[in-house]
């Protein structure tokens, strides 16, 4: 098995891949992928044979679907469908049947179906219209549940049932919007694999905040928020990316502003968070992301155009290892697939 790490440049027209050393975390670069355009959010199929990203282009936006190399890692596209804004998040759900996406302008959730060769349905299969500032979509992990984080004043979570078979979503009867605490703004969420616990970063608060997870009626219930900033805090500083280690022991953020990766201690028993402090990273950093072996991170900064690694000790902690690498533009994303 071999870890590519998939880092799509906005500002160019390529997606570079990465190969990981297994026992380093060294990075060594397999291919520069011409796209056409700056890609930004991505996300793989189930079967971690299709990988689907994300483009801002004006006019018009849209998908393209591509087939992975599981013996190189490399890319060939297979198709791409145009969408009605421009895609922040997109989220293949476990099934492998649909590819959802959340609009942070034009406030929409939005379902294709997948096809046999992992390209998209022209045609969304679902089309929820919710409020300017939508940032994300995921499902639980039953997947018979959905929610989408809202940031800046919309400053809520809405609440979906979600039909796998046929790719709809249905606002929560119960509660379909949570209100949350002033000044939060969810950004993005993730679910702890094992205790009814879901998180969120908060962009506009500098903080992560535990929810407790009704299993039964698909809805959140704030317990638990900390700050993602050391007690002195830090001005102008917003939250970007959210993502749990794979043991369920930790969870991360990126503090914009205050540059540096926030982490936290997850409470096996409850799902509390414990602040570990922060570790300083790469200029404004947004996008970051764990390996599946859990042993390494790697961060890039829109400021500082570079591309950096840690690794991960078995207390939850960063440790910088390697020279960052110098990247020719914004990283969009950052997504390790272990094939």
């Amino acid at each position: 098995m071999t870890t590519y790490v998939y880092v799509p440049i906005m500002s160019a027209e390529n997606l570079l891949v990465f190969a990981m050393d297994s026992d380093t975390g060294t990075l060594d670069l397999k291919h520069d992928v011409h796209l056409g355009y700056g890609g930004f959010p991505l996300c793989a199929s189930r079967d971690q044979q299709t990988l689907y990203v994300g483009f801002r282009h004006n006019p018009g936006s849209f998908i393209t679907s591509c087939r992975i190399d599981p013996a190189t890692g490399g890319l060939t596209p297979v198709g791409q469908v145009a969408v009605d804004g421009v895609p922040c998040h997109l989220f293949a759900e476990p099934t492998g049947h649909y590819l959802l996406s959340a609009y942070y302008s034009e406030g929409l959730v939005l379902a294709h179906e997948i096809g046999d060769d992992g390209s998209l349905s022209k045609k969304t299969v679902e089309r929820q219209e919710t409020e300017r500032f939508a940032h994300f979509v995921v499902t639980d992990p039953t997947n018979r549940f959905a929610f989408a984080p809202h940031v800046e004043s919309a400053n809520r979570i809405y609440q979906y049932g979600f039909d796998s078979a046929a790719g709809r979503l249905t606002p929560n009867p119960d509660q379909p919007r949570l209100e949350c605490s002033q000044g939060h703004g969810p950004r993005q969420m993730a679910f702890h694999p094992t205790l009814p616990i879901a998180y969120a970063d908060n962009e506009q608060g500098s903080s992560v905040t535990a929810y407790a997870f009704d299993t039964d009626a698909g809805t959140l219930r704030e317990q638990q928020t900390v700050s993602t900033l050391p007690p002195e805090g830090h001005p102008d500083n917003s939250n970007a990316q959210l993502h749990m280690h794979p043991n369920g022991r930790f969870i991360y953020a990126s503090n914009r502003g205050h540059d540096s990766i926030a982490m936290f201690a997850i409470d096996s028993q409850t799902g509390l968070l414990t602040s570990l402090g922060q570790q300083l990273s790469e200029g404004m950093p947004r996008p970051f992301a764990i390996t599946p072996c859990g042993r390494f991170l790697f961060n890039a900064g829109d400021r500082s155009k570079r591309l950096a690694s840690f690794s991960i000790a078995a207390d939850g902690r960063l440790t910088p290892i390697h020279q960052p690498i110098q990247l020719e533009g914004n990283a969009g994303w950052i997504l390790p697939l272990e094939l």
